[in-house]
């Protein structure tokens, strides 16, 4: 309070108005020509492509103009913690998303707010009684407060893309490794890529539960997609394979290729207590012998 204090007084002293003051000062003056600056400049950018109606666009104008009128009627500094700031970026913020969920790009929105701090820098060029000083002054605060709003934008923009590329690999987990009930009692459950740690819960997890929920007797785990076997993935194999068994569930490996096999063997993985096959047909079918199903030409 003091520090404003101070500066208020530095400022009379010098004749000079508050930067606030005269930014007021100059939408009051202009805030037509300002309007339908801007309303125009909305047409070019958002109505050619139909992103927005001309309404919308008005609309969108008109709102802005008065939050950044409360922003400056708020006091003699921005406060960047007040309720007027926050006001405004939400604007901004809501108004990015609405129109790229229409198909419009950041490139475009940026483009648009940058224009927004143009037009008042031309009006600011056009007041001849502005000094050189108080001319700076607004451009100072004007760079700082666009920027801070693109650079807050941006982050949104990321966090929202992080967050979707996180649901597109969840998604890509679940439907990469399919969990199928391909018997009474018979789980099929077919490894392709990589299977680092965080995959390799998700699958365990996925899988416990459906041994639990089918009473599943036999799982047949299939590698043929899994590129290569290092020390961290035959780990989590044997992890799942001893956690089949936990279950009471009879675990079956398949798709060992030669590569593979070689693999396990130089990295000292006994599996000589697992039953295998080499292939997944021929795992599904020892699994039905397991549990008395006959399959084949006759078994009807």
């Amino acid at each position: 309070m003091a520090r404003k204090k101070k500066t208020a007084a530095r400022e009379a002293g010098t004749g000079r108005k508050p930067v606030n003051k005269l930014l007021i000062e100059l939408l009051m003056l202009n805030t037509g020509r300002i309007s339908d600056v801007i309303e125009r400049e909305g047409q070019q950018i958002f109505g050619r492509d139909n992103l927005l109606s001309n309404e919308e666009i008005t609309d969108y104008s008109l709102e802005f103009l008065e939050l950044f009128a409360s922003l400056l009627h708020a006091g003699e500094r921005i406060d960047r913690r007040g309720p007027e700031y926050r006001a405004l970026r939400e604007f901004f913020n809501t108004f990015s998303k609405r129109i790229r969920a229409r198909g419009a790009s950041l490139d475009e929105f940026v483009r648009y707010i940058q224009f927004l701090q143009r037009v008042f820098l031309e009006n600011l060029d056009a007041a001849e009684e502005v000094s050189f000083e108080d001319a700076r002054a607004v451009v100072v605060l004007l760079g700082s407060l666009f920027n801070d709003i693109i650079l807050d934008i941006f982050h949104i923009y990321l966090e929202e893309k992080e967050r979707t590329i996180q649901a597109q690999q969840e998604e890509l987990r679940q439907t990469s490794t399919p969990v199928t009930e391909i018997w009474d009692g018979v789980l099929a459950l077919p490894i392709i890529g990589t299977l680092d740690s965080s995959r390799a819960m998700m699958v365990m997890e996925r899988l416990l539960t459906r041994i639990e929920r089918d009473r599943a007797k036999a799982v047949v785990m299939d590698v043929t997609g899994v590129s290569s076997i290092d020390t961290q993935v035959s780990h989590h194999l044997v992890q799942m394979i001893r956690a089949i068994s936990l279950m009471g569930a009879e675990p079956i490996l398949t798709g060992i290729r030669p590569d593979i096999a070689r693999s396990l063997t130089s990295l000292n993985i006994d599996l000589g207590q697992v039953t295998t096959r080499s292939t997944l047909a021929e795992g599904l079918k020892e699994a039905f012998r397991r549990l008395g199903v006959l399959v084949g030409a006759g078994a009807g």
